[in-house]
């Protein structure tokens, strides 16, 4: 008869997916602290890759929708980042950190019509990635 290896309680595998929404997940939580009542009412969203549709010549890592519809059908503004690309690009998992969190800040910035600069004045967000 065969054991455990792991406890009940400890999480035996995690799966790039699920590493990448924690990189959202931290880059939300970061940028959370100085900017909470400006994404308040934002949902964020990982997709594999972007839509089909893209006509640009360059692959998006993060996209921005606005508020569409009024009242409960309306759909709450949303930026979804895309897990492939940013992958892709990304030498490794600190250079997949940033990348996330550049992609945010980009989607942010482009939200609330201000310079990435203003949104992480540290330095991220403006690069040559997009």
């Amino acid at each position: 008869m065969r054991g455990t290896l792991l406890p009940p309680d400890v999480p035996a595998y995690a799966t790039r997916g699920d590493r990448f929404d924690d990189l959202v997940l931290d880059a939300v939580e970061h940028l959370d602290h100085r900017w909470s009542t400006e994404l308040a009412d934002v949902e964020f969203a990982v997709e594999d890759v972007p839509p089909v549709a893209v006509t640009d010549d360059e692959i998006p890592l993060a996209h921005y929708q606005p508020a569409g519809g009024k009242g409960r059908s309306g759909t709450p503004r949303r930026i979804v980042v895309y897990r492939r690309p940013i992958e892709a690009r990304a030498v490794d998992s600190e250079d997949l950190a940033e990348l996330v969190l550049d992609a945010i800040i980009h989607e942010m910035a482009e939200m609330m019509g201000v310079d990435p600069a203003v949104i992480d004045p540290e330095g991220h967000g403006w690069g040559d990635e997009e």
